[in-house]
């Protein structure tokens, strides 16, 4: 049976695409290659950077239809991630409020892939 655990996002420069979600993520790559780097997350899943210009097929260039979802335990953890990379320099896309799902954000990476931190649901 198949495990669905891979999420993949194309970027433009996988060097700096590491760095950032090495920062980020506090850790380092799984597996780093010229083209392709991945980041183990938490339960069981697994973040692929793959460089565009080597994806095949090659992707469509339709816009972001996506989000790389980070999910907290409170409000207060919403909160301190929203200072911590709004100090760390990340765009905000979507600066601190309150949607139907509780307290919410959006940050970019430097491909402009959406990163939300939100409350996970017990």
């Amino acid at each position: 049976m198949a495990k669905a655990n891979l999420i993949v996002l194309y970027v433009d420069d996988p060097l700096a695409s590491v760095a950032f979600y090495r920062k980020l993520l506090d850790k380092e790559p799984l597996v780093s290659f010229p083209t392709f780097s991945s980041f183990e997350l938490q339960g069981g899943f697994v973040l692929g950077l793959w460089a565009q210009n080597t994806v095949a097929p090659p992707p469509s260039k339709a816009g972001s239809r996506a989000e790389l979802a980070f999910m907290v335990e409170d409000e207060a953890a919403v909160r301190t991630h929203y200072e911590k990379w709004k100090g760390a320099g990340l765009p905000i896309a979507q600066d601190l409020t309150k949607m139907d799902f509780g307290p919410t954000f959006v940050a970019l990476d430097p491909d402009g892939h959406r990163l939300r931190v939100c409350l996970f649901d017990d």
